[in-house]
């Protein structure tokens, strides 16, 4: 590994271990990722667990709570917490739009998620993260783990020539793209916006990398066969570090929150043709600023 490299692991893995009064935080890997225990989720939370929360979710991105029994409402309410929720269906009269279900099983020929994003970058504002409570796992006991990927690190990472080049430089993300050539239902607004390539985190200030291969179409101001050379190095460096992601495991009643922010995830789909279930809450964000 590169000295720069060495150097920014040694930053991000030297910090003092936080302490919490509340909850238990077991990372998951040093940089990304955490379990979080002592915490019964269909309670109301106090200010004191929320500000703890909080301060996890900033350091690890990921959050991961087991054995919880949720209801809709439930769920909502600990999204909540964090923001305005975000729609993340299309309306349909009778159904709610915060609560998007996730189902896969012997009739599916796709799944949502199967590569490495991160959610609508193609929105003005994409949304600040999501929630997923899966309820139902493959019965053969495992399968469909989720894979994140830390984009600060991501962005450490590059050589400081490569840093400098993208520091600056935008990029248009196309809401068609993930439709494979499909065409999306009339009653979807298709989004198409322009966001910085290196974007800092509004709340940490720490800066990151914001492409994705879902959503990002091409890079502004570079001929076509430059911005396909410096896209795909880049979408290689983000799904062939393994030292960028942890791994998470489902299991019945577990929610995972993380930051859309600064991760991408990869919903592995190797439980077919058994089935999994799950519904998803997201919570509004804010335009990525450089």
């Amino acid at each position: 590994m590169e000295q720069y490299a060495l150097d920014a692991m040694e930053r991000i893995t030297t910090r003092p271990p936080e302490v919490y009064e509340t909850i238990g935080v077991a990372p998951l890997t040093p940089v990304t990722g955490a379990e979080v225990s002592g915490i019964d989720l269909s309670e109301k939370l106090s200010d004191t667990q929320v500000a703890e929360l909080k301060r996890a979710f900033h350091l690890h991105h990921v959050l991961v709570f087991r054995d919880q029994e949720l209801t809709g409402e439930d769920h909502k309410r600990v999204a909540g917490h964090f923001g305005e929720l975000h729609p993340v269906t299309l309306p349909v009269e009778g159904s709610d739009p915060h609560i998007l279900e996730i189902s896969a099983g012997g009739a599916s020929r796709a799944v949502a998620g199967d590569g490495w994003h991160s959610d609508g970058t193609a929105d003005a504002e994409p949304s600040l993260g999501s929630m997923l409570y899966i309820t139902r796992t493959p019965e053969i006991g495992s399968g469909g783990d989720t894979l994140f990927a830390n984009m600060h690190l991501a962005y450490e990472l590059l050589s400081p020539p490569m840093k400098a080049f993208l520091d600056g430089m935008t990029a248009v993300h196309d809401g068609l793209l993930p439709w494979g050539g499909v065409t999306p239902p009339p009653e979807y607004d298709v989004p198409k916006n322009e966001h910085p390539v290196v974007v800092r985190h509004p709340e940490t200030g720490r800066p990151l990398l914001f492409v994705n291969g879902a959503y990002t179409s091409h890079l502004t101001g570079l001929t076509p066969n430059e911005s396909r050379a410096v896209l795909d190095m880049l979408f290689a460096h983000i799904a062939r570090t393994p030292l960028l992601t942890c791994r998470v495991r489902w299991t019945p009643g577990t929610l995972v929150f993380w930051d859309n922010r600064c991760l991408q995830h990869h919903a592995t789909w190797d439980y077919y043709p058994h089935q999994r279930y799950g519904q998803r809450v997201a919570i509004k964000g804010a335009r990525p600023l450089a």
